[in-house]
C-alpha cells in the first residue's frame, strides 16, 4: 500500500514535467505563458545587478550617491548599473527599458546581448533605442520563427503592408513611401514566392495599381491577374509594356510642374516635389511593379534581343531613378542579380534601396544583395537552411539588418484575394491594353486536374 502510495504521488510531478517538455517543443507560446515567464522574470529581478556588473555595464556612482551610501549604510560603495524600469510581459517575451548612465551608448548594451540571454535563460536579447539615455531590451522566449504568427494590432496604412515577422516578434512591414524600391533574391523553394504573395495580396486591398512581368509564362503572376492593372509575360510585351510605363511617369512630372507654377497668393505647403503634395483630388494612384525573375529580361539569344535587352535595362533604371516622386516603386525578384547578367545590371541594383535574400545557392549571390549595404549580414544569408522556407535577411542603406520569416500563405487562397480585390484596381488608361481580362466562369469554376475515377469494391 505504502508503495502504491509513493506511486501516485510521484506521478502528479511526473506528468506535470513531461506535460512542460511537450508543451516546450510542440506549444512553446504555451510554455512561455505558464513556465518561461515566470521563471525568467524571476531570474532577471534577482541577478540583475550581478548580470551587469559581469557583463561590464556598470559605472562608478556619483560623489553624491558615494557620500550618501557611506553616511547611511557604512559599506563598500559598488558600481551602479543602468537604472531599470518595470518589466512588461508580452505573448513572445518580456520588455524592459533601461536608462543609461553617463558615459554609456545603446551599442555597449548592444554587445553584450548574447551574454544576457544565458543569464537569464530567454531565446534572444535585442536592444532598441528608444531615445537619448533610453533603451528597451526585447527579450523573446523562444524561436518566433519557427512557427509564424503574425502580431494582431500592427500599424500599416498606404504602400504599407506587414508582410513578415522579424525575429525580435515584431512585424516587418514593406513601406514604400520610406524604401521605394526593392531587390528580393531567392533560390528555388526558398520561400521568394511565398513573400511576393503576401505583398502583392496585402497591397491588393488598397488603392494601389499593380504591374507584373513574368517571363515564366506568367506561372507565377498568372493567378494574380483579376487584380493586376497590367501583366506583361513575355520579354516582347515587357518591352512593349516598360515605355508605356516611362510615359505614365512623363505625364505625372508634367502634371506635377504644372502645378509647382508659382503664384503670387499660392501658400508655401501647396508648392509640392511628388504626387503626394497634390490634392487628393487630383493625384494619380500610385504604382507597384513586380519584376518577377528580373534575369530574364537580361537573358539574349540574337543580337535583336540584345538592343531590346538594353532598352528594357534603360528604362527599368529610368523608373528606378526618377519613379518614386511620381509614385511609381519597383519590387524586383530573382535567384541571382550581379555584374554577370550584362550591361546595366550594378546601375539598377544600386537604385533598388531595399533588400531581401532568402536562401541562395552561394555566398556570392548573397553578396550580391547584402555586401553593398550590410556585409556582416552575409555570413547569416549564406547559413539559411533549405527546412526553413521563407527565413530571410533584409536590410536597407542605413545599415541595419535583421532575420525574417514570411507566414505560409497558400496560392488558392492568394489568388481568392485578388479576385476579392479586383474591383479596387483603380483605372489607369494607358495600362488597359496589357491588363488581362479573366472570364467569370474561368474565374469561379475550379478546373479539374483529372477526371475523378469510380470507385471499385
Amino acid at each position: 500500500m505504502s508503495e502504491l502510495m509513493t506511486l501516485v504521488e510521484l506521478s502528479g510531478p511526473l506528468t506535470a514535467m513531461g506535460g512542460a517538455v511537450y508543451a516546450r517543443k510542440a506549444h512553446p507560446a504555451v510554455y512561455w505563458a505558464t513556465v518561461g515567464l515566470p521563471m525568467s522574470a524571476v531570474r532577471l529581478m534577482t541577478s540583475y545587478g550581478s548580470t551587469m556588473d559581469a557583463c561590464g555595464l556598470t559605472v562608478e556612482p556619483s560623489r553624491l550617491r558615494a557620500l550618501a551610501v557611506r553616511a547611511t549604510t557604512r559599506r563598500e560603495v559598488r558600481p551602479v548599473p543602468p537604472r531599470r524600469c518595470l518589466l512588461r510581459p508580452t505573448s513572445t517575451g518580456l520588455r524592459v527599458r533601461l536608462r543609461l548612465a553617463p558615459g554609456q551608448e545603446p551599442a555597449d548594451v548592444a554587445a553584450s546581448c548574447e551574454r544576457l540571454r544565458h543569464a537569464w535563460g530567454v531565446h534572444a536579447v535585442h536592444v532598441r533605442s528608444i531615445k537619448p539615455g533610453v533603451v528597451e531590451l526585447r527579450l523573446v522566449g523562444f524561436d518566433v520563427l519557427r512557427k509564424v504568427k503574425m502580431p494582431r494590432a500592427v500599424e500599416g496604412g498606404l504602400l504599407a503592408v506587414p508582410v513578415a515577422l522579424r525575429e525580435d516578434a515584431t512585424a516587418f512591414v514593406r513601406d514604400y513611401r520610406a524604401v521605394p524600391h526593392e531587390l528580393v533574391l531567392g533560390a528555388t523553394l526558398s520561400g521568394k514566392s511565398m513573400f511576393l504573395r503576401n505583398l502583392l495580396t496585402g497591397l491588393a486591398a488598397q488603392p494601389v495599381a499593380l504591374v507584373g512581368i513574368d517571363c515564366k509564362r506568367g506561372v507565377e503572376l498568372a493567378p494574380f491577374a483579376p487584380r493586376l492593372s497590367a501583366l506583361a509575360t513575355e520579354p516582347s510585351e515587357a518591352a512593349e509594356l516598360l515605355p508605356v510605363l516611362i510615359k505614365e511617369m512623363e505625364d505625372r512630372y508634367d502634371l506635377i510642374k504644372a502645378r509647382q507654377g508659382i503664384a503670387p497668393g499660392m501658400p508655401d505647403e501647396e508648392i509640392t516635389s511628388d504626387i503626394w503634395g497634390l490634392p487628393e483630388d487630383e493625384r494619380p494612384a500610385p504604382i507597384v511593379l513586380f519584376v518577377d525573375e528580373v534575369a530574364e529580361l537580361f537573358l539574349v539569344a540574337t543580337r535583336k534581343d540584345e538592343e531590346r535587352r538594353d532598352e528594357m535595362v534603360t528604362q527599368l533604371i529610368r523608373l528606378a531613378q526618377l519613379g518614386r516622386a511620381a509614385g511609381i516603386y519597383l519590387e524586383v525578384c530573382g535567384q541571382r542579380f550581379g555584374a554577370e547578367l550584362g550591361k546595366g545590371a550594378t546601375m539598377l541594383r544600386a537604385q533598388l534601396t531595399g533588400r531581401v535574400c532568402h536562401r541562395v545557392n552561394d555566398e556570392a549571390s548573397a553578396k550580391m544583395a547584402l555586401g553593398d549595404i550590410a556585409p556582416e549580414a552575409v555570413g547569416v544569408a549564406s547559413t539559411i537552411p533549405a527546412k526553413l522556407p521563407g527565413l530571410a535577411v533584409v536590410g536597407d542603406s542605413s545599415g541595419g539588418w535583421a532575420r525574417i520569416r514570411t507566414p505560409y500563405l497558400s496560392l488558392a487562397d492568394a489568388a481568392a484575394i485578388c479576385r476579392e480585390t479586383a474591383e479596387l484596381a483603380p483605372d489607369i488608361p494607358a495600362l488597359e491594353r496589357f491588363r488581362t481580362h479573366v472570364p467569370v466562369s474561368l474565374v469561379t469554376a475550379p478546373i479539374a486536374v483529372a477526371k475523378p475515377s469510380p470507385a471499385t469494391g
